[in-house]
């Protein structure tokens, strides 16, 4: 019996401008009207990151579940959501995380103005708008190299045994 299929790309990657590691890449105009600023995509959380230097500045969500933080995400500070909220009144905090305010804001794909609230947010990254973007904290060590780093570090240093003393 043959596997069923998967669902296949609406696009060869390899037509794509935007090298990525999906099979498609959600609300893609995004990318097309940032096109000038040649981001860098990556994949985190299961969407698509998307960062202008060394910035992140949007992801692109799209996913089953949960559906209501699909959309564009804005990579921002509460102290900016005030005056941002006033440029996209349908703007929200991300739900996934289960906090009430996060950093992260979203501009909703089923909200009636999506994709002009959307091009909007494009043309505040074209402009390198303060209140979008930040710049990712150093990652972490993994535990595999954090342990070795402990047991090096605990080993006490004993002089070699093979070294003789001068007479």
């Amino acid at each position: 019996m043959s596997k069923p299929s998967r669902n296949k790309a609406a696009f060869p990657l390899s037509e794509t401008a935007f090298p990525v590691k999906r099979k498609t890449v959600p609300h893609e105009f995004v990318l097309d009207a940032i096109a000038s600023l040649q981001p860098e995509t990556r994949l985190m959380f299961g969407c698509l990151a998307v960062y202008v230097q060394d910035r992140i500045v949007l992801i692109l969500r799209d996913k089953r579940d949960p559906a209501a933080d699909n959309g564009v995400w804005l990579a921002t500070s509460e102290e900016h959501h005030r005056s941002l909220r006033r440029e996209f009144p349908n703007m929200r905090s991300i739900q996934v995380f289960g906090k009430p305010v996060t950093g992260w804001q979203v501009l909703p794909a089923d909200a009636p103005d999506f994709e002009e609230a959307a091009l909007h947010a494009c043309d505040l990254v074209l402009a390198n708008d303060p209140r979008i973007g930040k710049i990712p904290r150093a990652r972490r060590a993994s535990k595999l190299t954090t342990n070795k780093r402990t047991k090096k570090s605990a080993k006490p240093t004993q002089p070699s045994r093979k070294t003789r003393s001068m007479p």
